[in-house]
């Protein structure tokens, strides 16, 4: 009897222990997963990757070259940096130019503004200010 209960118990354990590295392969593959597809995701938004068919492309947006290096900083680090100020640039004249096409003159604008204002030698300083000119024409009350 003392033998049987013995036996229950091991295989009882045994269980448990394997339930628990199922549990840990899973959450690995889960983890692999993710970290996967947000390497994904961040080829596709940083500058100078393939264009993914389907993504959004604005019409005459210029291609942005990265800034130069700051002295004493790691190459790496500068590409980086310049990258993510190049991300913020297209994204914020993106959004102006969607809220623009929307019907929303207002917030274009204030979206150019915080463009110019953030990055006033950007490659897309030209078209912000030609586009604030556009906006500001649709704000423009018509004469009766």
């Amino acid at each position: 009897m003392k033998l049987v209960i013995w036996i229950i118990g091991l295989a009882a354990m045994g269980g448990v222990v394997y339930g628990v590295w199922r549990m840990k392969a899973h959450w690995e593959e889960r983890r692999r997963a993710s970290e996967e597809r947000f390497a994904s995701f961040m080829a596709q938004a940083l500058p100078g990757t393939p264009v993914v068919p389907g993504a959004p492309v604005v019409p005459g947006a210029p291609v942005a070259s990265p800034a130069p290096a700051a002295p004493g900083m790691p190459p790496v680090v500068a590409a980086a940096k310049a990258n993510n100020e190049l991300v913020m640039q297209r994204l914020l004249f993106e959004a102006a130019s969607k809220a623009g096409e929307a019907g929303e003159p207002a917030l274009a604008i204030q979206l150019y503004a915080k463009l110019l204002a953030r990055y006033p030698k950007s490659t897309f300083a030209a078209q912000a200010r030609a586009a604030v000119e556009t906006q500001k024409k649709k704000l423009a009350p018509k004469p009766a």
